[in-house]
């Protein structure tokens, strides 16, 4: 092995935490008892909160500030990531727009090209703020070109602002939208464009309660305050969205309560005054229009379909007792798209992408054949285009961008990015090993061709195991730079994911959540089994959902790892429910409050409430950012102060605090690479590694 050990101790003095005082709190559900004696760590407003962040953070770098190779990962990770990103271009009036960042960038720039090919820049939010935290989360433009929209974020947060310009000048045209969240922007020709948000919550706008969202209509020239309230009004919901179809004709509404399962309805805007018309009228099934030629739907569903259709109907009697097949379900998970007059069919097979064309008739025209086995994306476009664009990726192809034109079903690489990684040099394994159950699970292996397997290869396994979201291969640099320095990366498709579609993901929610737990216990096993790795040698990592995957595999068996890297995660499962849009995961979850069965059960893994005194937990690294208003800082901040009064051993338990960050979207370049050396370094040094081999 190229990297240099210390062996497995560290010979480290235990560390000393700042000081987090416990409170009396008690909650009762079905007359049990439970403390939350780290209650006031969920006030992020509070002084007191501030200066335990700014305590916790000073132990951490201090910490992170004494790995001797740190400096050095941090170059080799700033180099490899120096590189020319590109995005797919879209035509939009006059001009044509793509993203593009230079290499070290905090934000990636929008440019623009007119019919001439002079190249301008259009928007750069890396003027929006000196520090970089204030990202682009959304643009789009009238359906002429002539007008935009665009909304930022500030510090991480979901909440946005909209901005709205003429897209020819650049300049503003009126005031700024505020408090739009979880919203789309969708135009309605040039007049105007449906936004999404919900009142201001009471209290603090990052952890308050945020539960009945509207779906808005700005018309240009009218202040904010003269928004009409299109659906949500008088039907509560927690997620309200709507779009426009792509002729103007049709106003499409998708209402929900929960992350799976929605209502779908539809307005005409042809005609004036026209009704909001109920498509489905129930949360049983995901449901959304794609497509429309005239008042013929084509409709995306997984009714009937767990691993999802398409479906046609006409507008004039649109319930589901009239769909019929226009892309039947089949063993394979269905992602659709349209463009360029034809649709596609992108399934998702064993985790890796097959795709099919068809015109609208329902005929297939071909398959479309991919560079290698790995991840598909793009397709989509306007019915006009006469060139689509797709990106193909897996962990060992960075991502490149091909054109493809439908017609003649020609692919073209338009853009491969030049980075300095021998891609020839890796390679990815798919495996299948057996959860706990019975139930085979499938893994991709990726790491240095010639790797011994002889059980000390520093190897990171990432999971996510949640909410129907599929993990599907995809090159990163950070992963990139692990394996150069002789790391195993394994990333597991578990259960309550979409890899194998709805009965894949009901079996890892509720009363079933234990499964998706079971099969990263196993795939970790496996990977000591087979020799990849050992206990003393392995790190589970995972963000969000899959940050409570890592914190309920480490409170179950704290013996089968080394390192657990949690990340904004679900700590808190009786209370996630009581913050910003939490309440929206109970498909996935269940509540505390649903029945004493479901209560006890969440409890049992609930990860702030199974750290145990006396217990060796592995060297643990926590990381959250203190304007997550996604997954609110308040789960992390409580997981860590019950990991440091309980730890036994000399295994650090840490918690690195982003400030002015979020749940991770628009984050700085400069912050992302920061984040991802602090979370090599922390793994590696606690293997026992005290360098990085030479080059």
């Amino acid at each position: 092995m190229a990297i240099t050990t210390a062996g497995i101790s560290l010979g480290q003095s235990k560390i000393k935490y700042p000081e987090t005082k416990k409170g009396e709190t008690v909650d009762v559900y079905f007359d049990t008892k439970v403390s939350d004696p780290f209650r006031w760590l969920e006030d992020d407003k509070s002084a007191e909160t501030g200066a335990w962040v700014k305590a916790q953070n000073e132990v951490t770098y201090g910490y992170l500030n004494q790995i001797p190779f740190r400096d050095a990962l941090k170059q080799r990770m700033e180099k490899l990531w120096n590189y020319e990103k590109i995005g797919a271009p879209s035509i939009e009036g006059k001009f044509t727009y793509f993203s593009k960042n230079n290499g070290l960038q905090n934000q990636s720039v929008i440019y623009r090209k007119d019919s001439n090919g002079k190249e301008e820049v259009f928007l750069d939010p890396n003027t929006f703020s000196k520090d970089g935290t204030t990202s682009l989360g959304g643009l789009d433009f009238s359906k002429d070109g002539t007008k935009a929209a665009y909304a930022i974020s500030e510090g991480g947060s979901d909440w946005r602002k909209v901005i709205i310009i003429d897209a020819i000048s650049k300049k503003v045209l009126e005031d700024t939208l505020v408090d739009v969240k979880f919203s789309g922007i969708s135009w309605h020709g040039n007049e105007g464009f449906y936004y999404s948000s919900y009142e201001k919550p009471k209290g603090s706008e990052l952890s308050a309660k945020t539960d009945q969202h509207k779906l808005y209509f700005h018309k240009l020239g009218t202040s904010q305050k003269e928004d009409k309230v299109i659906f949500g009004a008088d039907e509560k919901r927690r997620y309200v969205g709507g779009y426009v179809t792509e002729d103007d004709h049709y106003l499409v509404i998708s209402a929900a309560n929960s992350t799976y399962g929605n209502e779908l309805y539809i307005k005409d805007l042809k005609t004036t005054d026209s009704p909001v018309v109920t498509i489905v009228d129930n949360f049983n099934s995901d449901n959304s229009i794609i497509e429309n030629e005239g008042t013929k739907l084509f409709i995306e569903t997984d009714l009937n379909a767990p691993n999802k259709r398409v479906v046609t109907v006409d507008v004039s009697n649109p319930k589901p007792e009239n769909w019929k097949d226009f892309i039947a379900e089949t063993q394979n998970i269905l992602s659709p798209a349209t463009g360029g007059g034809f649709f596609f069919a992108n399934y998702t097979k064993d985790a890796v992408s097959l795709v099919q064309q068809y015109d609208y008739n329902g005929k297939l025209i071909r398959e479309i054949k991919l560079p290698a086995v790995g991840t598909a994306a793009g397709f989509g476009g306007k019915k006009e285009d006469k060139t689509l664009y797709y990106s193909f990726t897996n962990y060992t192809t960075p991502g490149t961008i091909f054109s493809f034109e439908p017609k003649s079903g020609k692919s073209a690489i338009y853009e491969k990015p030049k980075v300095d990684f021998k891609t020839d040099d890796y390679e990815s394994k798919q495996v299948f090993y057996t959860s706990k159950d019975g139930t085979k699970i499938p893994m991709i292996i990726t790491y240095k061709k010639g790797i011994k397997l002889d059980g000390k290869n520093p190897t990171i396994l990432y999971g996510y195991g949640g909410f129907n979201i599929s993990l599907t291969p995809s090159f990163s640099i950070a992963n990139a730079v692990w394996m150069e320095n002789g790391g195993v990366y394994a990333v597991a498709n578990l259960r309550g994911g979409g890899e194998y579609g709805k009965k894949w993901h009901d079996a890892g929610t509720k009363l079933q959540k234990q499964n998706v737990f079971d099969d990263f216990i196993a795939a970790a096993e496996y990977l000591i089994t087979q020799k990849y790795t050992s206990s003393d040698f392995l790190a589970i990592r995972g963000g969000s959902n899959g940050g409570l995957l890592v914190g309920a595999t480490m409170t179950q068996r704290p013996d089968l790892i080394k390192v657990a890297l949690p990340a904004v995660g679900v700590m808190d499962m009786l209370r996630y429910n009581a913050f910003t849009a939490g309440a929206g995961w109970s498909y996935d979850y269940g509540t505390a409050q649903d029945n004493k069965e479901m209560f006890e059960y969440l409890k049992g893994y609930s990860p702030v409430h199974n750290v145990k005194k006396g217990v060796n937990y592995p060297a643990t690294m926590v990381t959250t950012g203190d304007h997550d208003d996604r997954v609110v800082p308040a789960h992390s901040f409580k997981f860590a102060s019950e990991l440091q009064e309980k730890q036994t051993g000399n295994n650090p338990v840490l918690i690195r605090i982003d400030v002015k960050a979020g749940h991770g979207a628009g984050k700085s370049v400069a912050a992302t690479i920061q984040e991802n050396v602090d979370i090599q370094a922390f793994t590696l040094y606690n293997m026992g590694f005290k360098a990085l081999p030479k080059k």
